[in-house]
């Protein structure tokens, strides 16, 4: 059933009621009315919800996952977030049944029916009361009470902020490009495939390195960005379609909005007509009276606060930690060591996608505070250094005091790891993706102001996308020498998804640490935007031969969020609007591809935001372009200054610590947390073995001493 629901034609459903019915008898129909709606519509997003569950631990049992499975388990929401989203697709799908409802043709009182559905779904009480404690030293796991004046601001769960109104088809959920044959400022939205197929793609990976960063300068992007934002998948409402049925059919109904091809596109001989897509997952309004335009929600805490590695919820917080210990560990490995140093716990909700990528080896996928650290394997490999860093701070915590408990060595080693995080990020990475831009987009720091939102915008979760061209086509492994290390040093990258028993079982993580240290990023460039490996190649199982394209999805998610196109953040940055060809070439440089983008495009105010963003110039120095940089700017600087918790905010740490933790190092974490002796100074910068690599002592450590004694 394909409801348009317009927001005017739902205040004309619970605004007038018959003339001739009483105001008693009035609040009584609307009352059953919704009632009946909220009560149909949880049977069915509960029914939907079960059935995802069930059908998912099928296809993990079956070994034999297509790509759509696979990605169905990355985007899987869990705990409290599955609970946000489920409350979300009620709210919607009550609200499409009351513009159904024959009998709600005359409704009087609008508040009141909004306020009654409000309270029915139960989006009023959607999260669990907080009390919080002002004195506390430490972040709530879930990121409430960072705020004292607004307890919620920047927690787990909640709406990603809007830095401009949505924009959608049919102005309240319906994306642009949903309805065949409607048009966007008079042109037909292009195929996102086609997009990719005419932009992104490349044949020759000649000269794709980045001559001046690191391998580890990409993948500290995506540790950020997993510290930051997620935004789990929704479930099909319907109960007359599966997933199955929507990859299978690319019926674009529901929650399904098939990523179509092209005819000329080569996947259609091999994959059909359609790439499986499902739309984000959202949440109840904040208010039965403000805007009731879908709003995504963002799982993780908007801090800057390491929650990767801890979790943004308790229950999960509690899972990863030692509970047999009085030393404030987290949990590790209890099966497979990496020559004597911890691997992260498995994940004990079996089968996972890991185990049939290999069903020889069977190695499951590892359990962390990010559900998605098995995506690939050098993210796998992070989480791994940050498990171990903790555990590290922990026993030495406990050496300088012997009189901590757990919590507070946990605690302890907790903040100190997050400021780990916030201080590289600042100090080492976003200066070389900002460049010049860096002191213009980000002012000094002057204190935490309780003013500042700190909440993740929509927007930002598609600016910081820019890391996907930064990915280069395979991954290397390096011997004690930096040279290539075993019989298959080198690897493609479409093999390393969810493929943690290369890990464990061939090499651990040293080879691949030097790699990130020793190997390039592939540079942002407009000729060759994205490699093959994640433009077709993206979670394709063994022995398959289809694969996703990441390009294809960051511009279909982007029309599913109702993001507003390229021109309109333009804008929104203060920067010139593009109108013309000759105008467009003035802001990308490069005519041909102005001309490629007009012509799929027709006007510069329809280009996708992702695709005009990334297709920009970098600015000096930098590795972004105009727009970017204005809106990671923007972001970053409110993370911090909205931060109470933030690691240079006088009272977090004592000046004597804070003079410590300005010597911290990605070298350092790597020299206390693996057999590597050799390390760059400068892990970021790309570097060639032996210049500008030092023995582990050269490199300052972390002194713990003025944590000595603290929390008597």
């Amino acid at each position: 059933m394909r409801v348009l629901l317009h927001f005017p034609a739902l205040l004309a459903s619970l605004t007038l009621l018959q003339a001739a019915v009483s105001p008693t008898s009035a609040q009584t129909t609307i009352a059953t009315a919704i009632s009946d709606a909220v009560n149909q519509a949880k049977v069915q997003v509960n029914k939907a919800f079960l059935d995802s569950r069930t059908r998912l631990k099928t296809s993990m049992s079956s070994q034999r996952p297509t790509t759509r499975q696979l990605i169905e388990y990355l985007k899987h929401a869990k705990g409290q977030t599955r609970s946000a989203i489920r409350k979300g697709q009620v709210w919607e799908e009550s609200l499409k049944r009351l513009r159904q409802n024959s009998t709600l043709t005359n409704v009087t009182d609008l508040s009141q029916g909004l306020d009654f559905l409000f309270h029915e779904v139960g989006c009023a009480v959607s999260f669990p009361v907080v009390t919080c404690d002002k004195n506390s030293p430490y972040r709530s796991i879930t990121g409430d009470c960072n705020n004292r004046r607004n307890p919620a601001l920047g927690a787990a769960n909640r709406a990603l902020a809007r830095w401009l109104p949505a924009e959608y088809e049919d102005g309240l959920s319906l994306p642009f490009g949903w309805t065949p044959g409607k048009t966007r400022n008079g042109f037909s939205l292009p195929l996102a495939r086609e997009v990719s197929n005419q932009i992104f793609g490349y044949l020759n990976e000649e000269g794709v390195l980045d001559p001046n960063t690191s391998l580890l300068f990409m993948q500290w992007g995506q540790i950020v960005d997993h510290d930051l934002d997620f935004a789990p998948d929704t479930e099909l409402g319907s109960s007359e379609y599966s997933k199955t049925q929507c990859d299978k059919y690319c019926i674009q109904e529901d929650n399904c909005f098939p990523i179509m091809f092209p005819p000329k596109d080569p996947k259609v001989k091999t994959q059909g007509k359609c790439m499986s897509f499902f739309r984000a997952g959202f949440v109840c309004p904040t208010s039965p009276y403000k805007s009731l335009t879908r709003e995504q929600i963002n799982a993780p805490t908007s801090f800057l606060d390491a929650s990767f590695v801890y979790g943004s919820e308790w229950s999960l917080a509690r899972r990863l930690l030692n509970l047999s210990s009085p030393l404030g560990l987290l949990a590790v490995n209890q099966e497979f060591s990496d020559h004597g140093l911890p691997y992260l716990p498995f994940d004990s909700k079996k089968p996972t996608p890991c185990e049939v990528i290999n069903t020889t080896a069977r190695v499951p996928c590892f359990l962390a505070g990010d559900s998605r650290a098995s995506e690939q394997i050098l993210l796998a490999t992070s989480h791994t250094l940050f498990l171990r860093e903790h555990n590290r701070l922990a026993r030495e915590l406990k050496r300088l005091n012997p009189h901590w408990d757990g919590d507070i060595l946990y605690q302890e080693a907790r903040k100190i790891l997050g400021a780990f995080l916030q201080i590289v990020t600042f100090r080492d990475y976003l200066p070389i993706v900002l460049g010049e831009e860096m002191q213009k987009q980000i002012s000094p720091y002057r204190g935490y102001s309780e003013s500042v939102d700190p909440r993740i915008s929509n927007v930002f979760t598609f600016a910081f996308r820019f890391g996907h061209l930064e990915i280069p086509s395979t991954v290397s492994r390096l011997d004690e020498n930096y040279q290539p290390w075993g019989l298959e040093p080198e690897l493609p990258l479409h093999t390393l998804f969810f493929n943690t028993w290369r890990m464990v079982r061939d090499g651990g993580i040293d080879p691949l640490v030097r790699g990130l240290l020793a190997k390039k990023s592939k540079l942002m460039d407009q000729n060759k935007m994205m490699t093959g490996e994640l433009r077709n190649k993206l979670f394709r199982p063994p022995q398959k031969i289809h694969g996703h394209d990441l390009a294809a999805i960051n511009i279909q998610r982007g029309r599913d969020h109702g993001l507003p196109a390229y021109n309109s953040w333009r804008s929104f940055c203060d920067l010139s609007q593009p109108k013309t060809m000759e105008e467009l070439n003035t802001v990308l440089k490069n005519e041909m591809l102005a001309k490629k983008l007009l012509d799929l495009y027709g006007t510069p105010d329809n280009i996708d935001f992702w695709m005009g963003a990334i297709a920009e110039p970098m600015v000096e120095g930098g590795r972004v372009g105009p727009l970017l940089a204005c809106l990671l700017g923007k972001q970053f600087q409110q993370i911090r200054d909205g931060d109470r918790f933030w690691w240079e905010n006088p009272g977090v740490f004592t000046k004597e610590q804070r003079d410590a933790l300005r010597k911290v190092s990605f070298s350092r974490l790597v020299c206390d947390n693996t057999h590597i002796t050799k390390v760059p100074l400068n892990p970021f910068q790309a570097n060639s073995y032996p210049q500008g690599f030092v023995d582990c002592s050269v490199i300052d450590k972390l002194d713990l001493s003025p944590w000595a004694s603290v929390g008597k």
